[in-house]
């Protein structure tokens, strides 16, 4: 059984399917955008800056409950999430490519595996030349996806995860990313002329003339000639002699130099449509540039996976009840240590946080007796307060 047959086993046959239409009255179809953005190294950089990162958040299983959230309840399914979504990779890419996948098509597609009773077993990213919504004489939704390699799979769209960036113009899907393609045009220009132009500044060009007629294979010759004896790398003086038979005439080429500002007026262009800094791509932010990234980029997506993946792995009982994916990342290991001394110095007297919850925000292996709380003398609960307050 190769891959395709152990993923989409039984998916692939043809069903009592027909294109879904939507309110616009169009067919809800999508192709893999054509302008291959990420054959752009300014646009690939951004992009593997937000997947990277992304890919760093941490989904599990929770219940909501009067009593607050209780986490870690189906170790099955936060394995799944945290470790190994599928037999072929691991959790971190699988967040990397469903995220890169977002950010380049602005549409990402990820299959849930189910077993007889409805149990995620499976989680694989999808990202297949074309997409197509289809409906059953029920009503129910499905998904057709074909594959670059001619394989087709009809899946129902309750089991696949969909994330979408610039949702507008389609019912179902993103929109293509052709705004910011004439960005990407310029970019791949100035890196031609930049190559054209240290090219055209390592040739010496000129123009060789005879006072008397030769054949074309003769001036082929005294050229050739002329360049190995007086043009080449071995010519270290700098000089050329000539007698009355022929005249070297040089020709001054200057190539054109791309403005700093130019370049970087670009760049600032991509990284604006990705809602990104330089600062994030390059490694170099400090904790201001790191929160507004945070705050702007990857919570946005841990609210979307947090939620897709909710409604698409549990029944609407069991969402009922409390069941729910929490895709969360610890944004404070990335804050400097002065936050991180002067937050558990204002949270620890109020027993806000336990003793491993502090040693976890500065990095540290927690410790057997750290579950337990500490709280300063100095406050005391409300109701204590009144009471001491009435006996005096």
């Amino acid at each position: 059984m190769n891959i395709f047959q152990r993923i989409f086993k039984g998916k692939q046959e043809a069903q009592r399917v027909e294109r879904a239409e939507m309110l616009n009255g169009q067919a809800v179809q999508f192709s893999a955008w054509g302008g291959d953005a990420y054959s752009s190294d300014i646009y690939r950089a951004a992009v593997d800056a937000i997947a990277r990162n992304a890919a760093k958040l941490k989904g599990g299983h929770v219940v909501k409950g009067d009593s607050g959230i209780t986490s870690n309840t189906d170790g099955r399914l936060d394995r799944l999430l945290q470790v190994q979504p599928n037999p072929f990779m691991n959790a971190f890419d699988l967040l990397y490519k469903f995220v890169t996948h977002l950010f380049i098509h602005n549409n990402a597609f990820a299959y849930l595996q189910r077993d007889g009773r409805g149990n995620v077993t499976g989680i694989y990213p999808i990202m297949g030349a074309n997409a197509e919504f289809l409906t059953d004489p029920t009503g129910v939704m499905y998904c057709r996806f074909m594959f670059r390699s001619g394989k087709s799979a009809i899946l129902p769209y309750a089991d696949i995860i969909h994330l979408k960036r610039h949702f507008n113009n389609s019912d179902m899907f993103g929109d293509p990313n052709s705004a910011i393609l004439p960005a990407l045009e310029l970019a791949h220009a100035q890196n031609e002329g930049i190559i054209s132009g240290i090219k055209s500044g390592a040739n010496i060009r000129g123009i060789l003339r005879y006072s008397q007629i030769l054949s074309p294979e003769k001036l082929r010759e005294e050229r050739d000639a002329f360049l190995e004896n007086y043009l080449s790398i071995s010519n270290t003086g700098g000089v050329i002699p000539l007698d009355s038979k022929m005249e070297y005439t040089p020709i001054k080429t200057e190539s054109a130099v791309i403005d700093d500002k130019q370049m970087a007026a670009v760049k600032t262009m991509i990284f604006n449509y990705l809602g990104i800094s330089e600062a994030i791509v390059n490694s170099t932010y400090n904790e201001d540039q790191w929160a507004a990234f945070y705050e702007s980029v990857i919570e946005p997506l841990a609210v979307q996976l947090s939620l897709e993946f909710t409604r698409k792995i549990f029944t609407d009982r069991e969402q009922a009840f409390g069941n729910s994916i929490l895709f969360e990342s610890g944004r404070l290991q990335f804050s400097s240590n002065n936050t991180k001394v002067n937050l558990i110095k204002e949270l620890v007297p109020f027993g806000l946080i336990s003793i491993n919850q502090a040693l976890e925000i500065l990095n540290l292996p927690t410790v057997p007796d750290g579950d337990r709380r500490l709280q300063t003398l100095n406050v005391i609960d409300a109701a204590s307060a009144a009471k001491y307050q009435l006996s005096e």
